[in-house]
């Protein structure tokens, strides 16, 4: 049985992290996620690190901005193992940042969705 959680150590925290990945890191979109993210050989256990931004200009309010963060933490924490078990064959680590780009809320349906969506055209672009 799989176990859907998402620890801290899946989460990405480092300063110097992001600043890489948004400087030098590959990305695409499939609405409403911008993803972008950097490879490397996979150390630990942990094939994946994902960071979640959703922009205080299109959300003013913190409440809607963490209700979709939220929902994002989620759709990601419930599919991952599809992309881990991609990234444990190739024996990759991900960097991975998620950027939620769409000007409305959405439903968690939806984010869902549009999550499986991301993670397969991931696991393609994946080398």
């Amino acid at each position: 049985m799989i176990r859907h959680t998402f620890k801290k150590e899946e989460r990405l925290t480092n300063k110097t992290t992001f600043d890489l990945l948004f400087n030098t890191g590959k990305g695409f979109t499939v609405s409403p996620f911008r993803l972008l993210w950097m490879e490397s050989k996979l150390t630990d256990s942990i094939p994946a690190k994902l960071g979640i931004s959703v922009p205080k200009r299109s959300f003013a309010k913190a409440v809607d901005r963490n209700t979709l963060k939220r929902r994002i933490r989620e759709a990601y924490r419930k599919n991952k193992h599809l992309l881990y078990e991609v990234l444990q064959k190739k024996n990759l680590h991900i960097d991975l940042m998620m950027i939620y780009i769409a000007k409305e809320e959405l439903p968690y349906q939806e984010i869902e969705k549009k999550m499986i969506v991301s993670l397969q055209k991931l696991m393609q672009q994946v080398e």
